[in-house]
């Protein structure tokens, strides 16, 4: 569908935040920058940025759980031949499929930059921890309810921890190594094929590999 105008105003204002937030993080420290000041850096009154933001640290986290919805309803849709490996391979695509569209165009050194913010900041560690380890454990939950006479939690947690673990840490190798935003899809779908070569020999009881 072409994008209305109303949509792509509001777009192209909550990109214009996150690139001011973004670059004064880096110029003075996460710690050191207001809501204020990111808002006149954008070019808006603090008001817009509580419209498009509920805090400072969402314009690095922002639509995490409607995106996180995307991976859980993936594996409560599993389907009758599928393996454990194959729904979480299925789920990594449908994440793709719905994320991609919506993350805006950034050179290598934005997302340079972004990656150095969440790996150096504290306050941005401890949430980008948080909320892995929390996908994490409701993804291997939703995993058993999918096979609950076939699957142990110990498993599915290993399972999850692998997939989202290479996915995560080739995505950041791609960033650090200071290549495109499309070579970065690329390394986190390598990371998804890596993973998948252990996940795929994990086959629901009785069931031949």
């Amino acid at each position: 569908m072409e994008e209305s105008r109303r949509a792509r105003k509001k777009r192209l204002t909550r990109e214009r935040i996150a690139a001011a937030a973004i670059r004064l993080f880096e110029e003075q420290g996460y710690e050191q920058t207001t809501v204020a000041q990111i808002a006149a850096a954008a070019d808006v009154d603090a008001k817009t940025f509580f419209n498009y933001f509920r805090s400072k640290d969402e314009v690095l986290f922002a639509d995490n759980e409607q995106d996180f919805d995307v991976l859980l309803e993936a594996i409560a849709q599993r389907r009758p031949d599928e393996s454990p490996g194959e729904v979480l391979a299925r789920m990594v695509r449908e994440y793709a499929a719905h994320r991609r569209p919506k993350v805006p165009p950034r050179k290598p050194e934005e997302l340079s930059a972004t990656a150095r913010l969440a790996l150096t900041t504290p306050a941005l560690q401890a949430k980008g921890l948080y909320l892995l380890l929390d996908l994490q454990q409701r993804i291997a939950g939703e995993l058993v309810k999918a096979f609950p006479d076939q699957l142990d939690p110990i498993t599915a947690a290993a399972m999850t921890g692998s997939l989202l673990g290479a996915i995560q840490q080739a995505s950041l190798a791609s960033v650090q190594l200071g290549r495109s935003q499309d070579e970065l899809w690329e390394a986190a779908q390598h990371g998804l094929d890596v993973a998948l070569r252990g996940l795929l020999s994990v086959r629901p009881s009785g069931e031949s590999p």
